[in-house]
């Protein structure tokens, strides 16, 4: 019907149109109904409101409002990525490449005090020691592609309530498992220190039946470190049943691996015979042997045997088969400007920035070999329940020389023969990076 044939059958009065009661009752209930299906399907409150009201016919929900980047929140207040900051648990995308990134200043304090934190042992707490500046506890690791979430004490006690955690390997294996259980006990949990040897130390979270430990094995094999002569025994194809003994009553493992295999060595298999030898000297008339193919030989032997040792333990345990987290740490490099033995120092203060300061060779090798051996166990234990993942810290720990304990490794400093200060440029001050380690260990054993 057209405009004008509408005119002309409405009565017109005083220039205005008049509708027929009945329509006009009908007009405006429609115009009702849609000022009301407006009001259902868009939220009216302002844009700055604390909260997003999405109210359908069929779904009723409240969005919490968005949560600030992770790196203005600190412990259980930052739990998952920025991506998806929407109240979720500590969790990370399987994509995201943590081992790209640089250092960025951050605020927020440690979540623990290194001179209270009962776990950490003489020559790790810094501060306690006499180190006087702060600047390198205010420092965060800023993947390129991705947020990597802050440690959650919390988060870590729930995925650990009635678990083992073992760390086994050198000290930077112990540096990594005091860092974790002192990360730990800042959630107001204190743990009860059940065992503590020299070589090995056990943690149980009573509330949460939850337990950490560090063994000592720097080779992960077999291997009696050098005393009373200038070379370590290392035997290749026998395990050391100090840890691998105790694998069946772990839920996930650590290991931390690799300095030691730069000491000059002689490798042998376990019926005596010496296979090669690194660095030794000419009179012991051993095959000169690259350290980088001892260790790879190390690594895959040991990852082989935990697949092969858990899936015994399934065969014979009628629960039937439970995952194992078998988690191997890459290598950090140490930051001494000279000879580590002749008292050279680490005194900057500050991160490198990204790109001032490239792997070595060494370190880039020791790097690759973990990973292509961490993957080759993966390939090879999709059906075993175990799950093998490399923590990939070797980039981020490079560009920390800052961080290390330097002359603090003692509150008196150490004083070698030639009056020069010793200083410990491998480890690390606590709090300090290697927290950032168990930031990612937490990523890789929640995902």
């Amino acid at each position: 019907m057209s405009f004008i044939h509408l005119v002309k059958t409405y009565e017109v009065q005083n220039d205005k149109f008049l509708l027929p009661k009945k329509q006009l009752v009908t007009y405006a209930l429609y115009a009702l109904i849609a000022v009301a299906l407006l009001y259902l399907f868009i939220d009216p409150a302002p844009a700055s409101s604390s909260k997003l009201a999405v109210t359908l016919p069929w779904v009723q929900q409240e969005l919490p409002p968005p949560s600030p980047p992770a790196y203005q929140q600190a412990g259980d207040e930052v739990l998952n990525s920025a991506p998806t900051q929407q109240g979720k648990e500590a969790s990370a995308s399987p994509t995201c490449d943590y081992s790209d990134g640089e250092w960025v200043p951050d605020p927020t304090p440690p979540l623990y005090n290194g001179t209270t934190c009962e776990a950490i042992k003489d020559g790790r707490s810094c501060a306690a020691n006499g180190r006087a500046d702060t600047g390198y506890l205010h420092w965060r690791w800023q993947p390129r592609r991705c947020d990597l979430p802050a440690f959650s004490p919390s988060a870590f006690l729930r995925w650990l309530r009635n678990k083992h955690l073992a760390f086994v390997g050198d000290s930077l294996a112990r540096n990594q498992a005091e860092s974790l259980v002192c990360l730990l006990s800042s959630s107001l949990s204190r743990p009860q220190e059940e065992e503590e040897l020299v070589r090995f130390r056990r943690w149980v979270f009573i509330e949460h039946n939850a337990t950490v430990s560090v063994s000592w094995s720097p080779f992960l094999v077999r291997g009696v470190e050098k005393a009373g002569v200038p070379y370590n025994d290392v035997v290749l194809d026998a395990f050391d049943e100090r840890w691998m003994s105790r694998l069946g009553e772990v839920d996930a493992v650590v290991l931390s691996a690799g300095q030691w295999f730069k000491i000059p060595s002689v490798y042998h298999e376990s019926g005596g015979r010496v296979v090669g030898c690194h660095a030794c000297a000419k009179e012991l008339n051993h095959t000169e042997t690259s350290f980088f193919a001892a260790f790879r030989d190390a690594v895959h032997r040991t990852l082989a045997e935990i697949t092969r040792r858990h899936e015994h333990d399934a065969a014979m345990d009628n629960k039937g088969r439970k995952e194992k987290v078998v988690a191997m740490a890459t290598f950090s490099p140490s930051h001494f400007e000279g000879d580590w033995d002749k008292g050279a120092p680490c005194p900057k203060k500050q991160p490198y920035k990204s790109g001032e300061k490239e792997l070595g060779y060494t370190e880039a090798e020791m790097r690759r070999i973990v990973l292509e051996e961490v993957e080759a166990a993966s390939a090879g234990a999709e059906a075993s329940g175990v799950r093998f993942a490399a923590l990939d810290v070797t980039t981020l720990a490079n560009l920390r020389p800052d961080g290390h304990p330097g002359p603090y490794m003692r509150k008196n400093p150490v004083v070698g023969p030639d009056g020069r200060v010793q200083n410990d440029c491998l480890h690390w001050c606590m709090p300090g990076p290697v927290d950032t380690f168990n930031q990612i260990l937490q990523q890789t054993v929640l995902r």
